[in-house]
């Protein structure tokens, strides 16, 4: 079921514009998030065309392909991941709504902080962790359990800058209310 918008989706992404590292940042994630959504289209579109040439391949010429699974999961891993930072600009994430409608605007406001306190303290964990997963398995030079072998540093490394951008802009989000160029 949709809802039309609620308390949580009516800020102003400009709300940082009396704070100038915070509009520099808003700013930069921003022309940053313009780039990664043309890449995630075609990384989406790309592993539609992989996917489909394995089945057109083995329905037709009975060959099978050994790289196709995993390029298509390390393009949908990559494109989602790197969107969530657009998802969470819009505060597109799942939210419980019955709250908003019961507490004055205000409380709404600190319920939303501290929403994204938590949200900002688990994602860095998350982030911090995939960082130093990518780096053992570019030390260790590790690869997949398939007959292609790509380097598991691939999807490590797409996680973990998917997982970096979620935090900046959660910690902008978490920024922009204790401003002064920000408060109502």
């Amino acid at each position: 079921m949709m809802h039309g918008p609620i308390a949580d989706q009516t800020e102003s992404p400009s709300a940082a514009t009396g704070n100038t590292p915070a509009a520099v940042l808003g700013r930069a994630l921003s022309v940053c998030n313009n780039i990664i959504v043309v890449l995630s289209a075609v990384a989406l579109i790309a592993a539609c065309i992989i996917l489909s040439y394995s089945v057109l391949g083995r329905a037709l010429f009975h060959s099978p392909n050994y790289w196709q699974d995993e390029a298509a999961v390390f393009l949908l891993v990559g494109a989602h991941l790197h969107d969530l930072r657009l998802v969470q600009s819009q505060r597109g994430h799942v939210s419980i709504e019955a709250f908003v409608g019961l507490l004055s605007a205000r409380a709404n406001a600190v319920r939303r902080w501290l929403v994204d306190v938590a949200s900002l303290a688990f994602c860095a964990f998350f982030a911090w962790k995939s960082w130093t997963l990518a780096h053992e398995a570019y030390v260790d030079g590790q690869v997949s359990n398939s007959m292609w072998s790509p380097p598991l540093a691939i999807p490590y490394v797409l996680m973990a800058l998917g997982m970096t951008l979620l935090c900046l802009q959660l910690l902008l989000q978490v920024i922009i209310p204790l401003t002064s160029g920000a408060r109502r």
